[in-house]
């Protein structure tokens, strides 16, 4: 399986509302539910109205088109990562998955996927 990493240093925020975004842009990831307003962005276009926000995290994709019967893609890379003590934010879209890391932990997740098979494309 190959994955990509996204040259782009993104944050992770809880925002008061989506007014200060361009929702449109590209990478730019949105989560409301009855208790908050996430928004997983580049770091660059994080909005003034964060309440709270993490920054320092790379990214990487899994390449191509993922049907939805396919079981365990995510969970393998995860395992793989959790193993070395690697954290993970996961967002999914339609098409495919992103996996983010902290950025010092990027170089090491990059060894670990690649030792467990995986083609890391930059």
């Amino acid at each position: 399986m190959e994955l990509k990493i996204i040259d782009i240093e993104f944050s992770v925020c809880k925002v008061e509302d989506y007014s200060g975004i361009d929702i449109e842009s590209p990478f730019v990831f949105t989560g409301s539910t009855d208790e908050e307003k996430s928004l997983v962005c580049p770091t660059n276009l994080v909005p003034g109205n964060v309440i709270e926000r993490n920054d320092g995290w790379r990214a990487f994709r899994i390449e191509g088109v993922l049907d939805f019967s396919l079981i365990g893609i995510l969970s393998r890379i995860t395992a793989c990562l959790a193993e070395n003590s690697i954290g993970i934010f996961a967002i999914s879209t339609f098409n495919t998955d992103y996996i983010l890391t902290k950025s010092e932990n990027l170089d090491t997740a990059i060894q670990v996927l690649t030792n467990n098979g995986y083609t890391i494309r930059q």
